[in-house]
């Protein structure tokens, strides 16, 4: 009857959570994410280790009910006691990588993929390589080839401040035209600043697929009337 972990058994469960979760942690690192190679690779070799602490609790428990039969109604190795703490202690570190800037939230990617893999490390550490193998191939997927395969024209609102404001409005409007810019609907405000009248239109656009954001704001703040322009999550 089993009751350790072997070496090498402890050896090909940490190798495989520190490599599957570099390969994640490098697709986050590449995109310039506050979670990279090593905060993935630790977080899951971290989850193994308890998983793997915990299994080893589990074996111990058995051996000394098996040597000492008395304790065996009193022993208690709950396999799922430790995994509980780690799902919910991976919170934590998650909620450190989301940033809220101007209302525009980011990390909240990367915070899920390490609370993933946490997942994948708890199944290596555990033993179930076909669930951590499966559970990472379909993380992968959807970090690296989601946007290839699928993309959401989100609603955005655009807020331009200009001078001009027949010449500078008339070329935004072309400039929409153009780019096959759908605009949903537009605020107006006038704000007078020394001596000078400044427009403000807040647009709600719905982009075309092949075009994004960024060429949108820089294309538009080429124009030497454009004062300010900028993004707005509705």
């Amino acid at each position: 009857m089993e009751n350790s972990i072997t070496l090498v058994e402890i050896i090909l469960r940490l190798f495989l959570s520190v490599m599957i979760a570099g390969v994640i942690g490098f697709d986050r690192e590449h995109k310039n994410r506050p979670a990279g190679i090593k905060t993935h690779a630790l977080v899951c070799a971290g989850a193994c280790l308890i998983a793997l602490l915990q299994k080893q609790i589990g074996f111990d428990a058995l051996q000394l009910a098996i040597l000492r039969p008395e304790l065996s109604g009193i022993l208690r190795a709950d396999e799922a006691r430790l995994i509980a703490q780690v799902v919910s202690g991976i919170g934590f570190l998650g909620a450190g990588t989301i940033l809220v800037n101007h209302r525009v939230v980011l990390g909240l990617t990367t915070a899920a993929s390490l609370w993933a893999v946490a997942g994948i490390g708890l199944s290596f550490g555990m033993g179930y390589y076909n669930i951590g193998l499966v559970g990472a191939l379909f993380v992968i997927l959807v970090l690296v080839f989601s946007k290839k395969i699928i993309r959401v024209n989100t609603i955005k609102k655009l807020e331009i401040k200009y001078k001009h404001k027949f010449e500078t409005k008339e070329f935004i409007q072309k400039y929409f035209e153009n780019k096959g810019i759908i605009v949903s609907d537009v605020n107006f405000k006038v704000t007078q600043d020394a001596d000078k009248i400044i427009y403000v239109n807040v647009y709600e656009i719905e982009i075309p697929r092949d075009l994004n954001y960024a060429s949108i704001i820089e294309d538009i703040s080429m124009n030497k009337n454009i004062m300010c322009i900028q993004m707005i999550s509705i």
